[in-house]
């Protein structure tokens, strides 16, 4: 193996410079999406996975289909789909993907974290 291997790369450390991070919840780094695999209190570190399949929030009332990619909704907290228009602080982009089809009402989705960093609205 290479002298200069460190991991794979489908789980970062992540240090938490705002509020409490509950796990289970996503986590933006720059424009890759990841989630917390424990709870990151203010100021600590934990480990956030930035690939595989999660079940995560919906914008209620978007309409999304099997494959799609996603926009990340800071505001609500949740994904949309990709006919939204990003605002401040949302990430679209290759980084999430629907892994399931969803309805409108639904309130969740199985979403694929690809571990590729998308666009930030600025």
């Amino acid at each position: 193996m290479a002298k200069n291997y460190v991991q794979t790369g489908n789980c970062l450390d992540y240090t938490n410079a705002g509020a409490d991070i509950a796990s289970g919840s996503v986590v933006v780094m720059g424009g890759t999406l990841g989630v917390a695999l424990d709870a990151i209190p203010s100021g600590e570190a934990g480990v956030v996975q930035i690939t595989g399949v999660f079940s995560l929030p919906k914008v209620s009332g978007a309409v999304i289909a099997q494959g799609e990619s996603l926009v990340w909704d800071a505001s609500a907290g949740a994904f949309d789909d990709n006919q939204a228009t990003p605002a401040t602080g949302d990430v679209s982009g290759a980084a999430a993907v629907a892994a399931e089809a969803a309805g409108d009402g639904a309130t969740t989705i199985a979403v694929r974290l690809t571990g590729v960093a998308g666009t930030v609205a600025a």
